[in-house]
């Protein structure tokens, strides 16, 4: 079992400094926290939304990756680059990337389970080799880790905001700007747990978007992340009024365009250094046929 301890030095929610302390997801911290595995002044504290003050020492215990309890599926993979440390793989829209209630079998892990020789264990035991997620409808590129080394490095590349993230969205509505950035903290929605919202005391967030192309009613545009919070593109631009076309969740009631399948957010290029050669890594997927088809018909 893995030990990290630290001193508080900022009044932070219990389960951020926690994953940050461990290089863990919040929900596993959450968890770590409801196992009584993390202490505050030498006692447990089992409240995740626990006000940390300056000065309060905290200590967090990780126990060992047990086995996946994820089976191999022979379901076709896109291996879009692949060496002894890590691959980058391409996620269509409609794949959910690790199994979980209700998306047990058919995920994106189960796929690396089949493909894939080796995956790192961080993750826990139903994540083996994520490093990162996308959303279920959102298709893209996906960092994978084969080892523990390669994991931590590009976590920690991800935390420190040197990985580049670059997504393309078609969003309702147009621009009078050509780009601009959305900083605002997100975090749950405060009466809807499926939501994510901005909320003040949500994990900061930055989108910086572009214009690509203006469309009929809608708006072909382009995202850096300098964060990577759970929907946060869907969040933001709706955030301004411009939410993703095809969006259910932070879409409106009811949508200008008839769009199946979900929104239409495709990650398009990522770029990161090799956690052994330190070479600067980058690579690009252009779009599904559905996205291109939206932009077409949108033309």
């Amino acid at each position: 079992m893995a030990r990290f301890e630290q001193t508080a030095d900022v009044a932070e929610r219990l389960d951020v400094f926690a994953a940050a302390l461990a290089d863990i997801t919040r929900s596993r911290a959450g968890a770590l926290i409801r196992d009584g595995l993390v202490t505050v002044d030498g006692a447990p504290q089992m409240k995740a939304g626990f006000r940390l003050r300056p000065g309060m020492a905290v200590a967090v215990e990780v126990p060992e990756p047990v086995p996946t309890c994820a089976q191999a599926e022979d379901i076709p993979l896109q291996i879009v680059y692949q060496d002894q440390d890590l691959a980058v793989v391409f996620k269509p829209s409609g794949m959910v990337v690790h199994p979980a209630a209700g998306n047990e079998t058919g995920t994106l892990v189960n796929a690396l389970l089949k493909h894939l020789d080796n995956l790192s264990g961080i993750g826990g035991e139903i994540r083996p080799g994520i490093v990162h997620r996308i959303d279920k409808d959102t298709s893209g590129l996906l960092l994978v880790a084969k080892n523990d080394m390669t994991h931590v490095s590009l976590s920690g590349q991800i935390k420190a905001h040197a990985v580049h993230r670059v997504y393309r969205a078609i969003v309702i509505g147009g621009f009078k700007a050509d780009s601009g950035t959305v900083d605002a903290p997100i975090g749950r929605h405060p009466t809807d747990r499926k939501r994510m919202a901005i909320v003040p005391d949500g994990r900061a967030a930055v989108t910086h978007w572009s214009v690509l192309e203006p469309l009929r009613g809608a708006t072909l545009i382009e995202c850096r992340l300098t964060t990577g919070r759970t929907h946060q593109i869907r969040v933001h631009m709706a955030s301004i009024g411009h939410p993703v076309l095809g969006d259910p969740v932070y879409g409106p009631k009811k949508s200008p365009f008839p769009v199946a399948g979900g929104q239409l957010l495709h990650a398009c290029r990522i770029g990161f250094v090799h956690p052994r050669t330190g070479e600067e890594m980058l690579f690009e997927a252009p779009p599904e046929e559905r996205f291109t088809m939206w932009l077409e018909k949108l033309r």
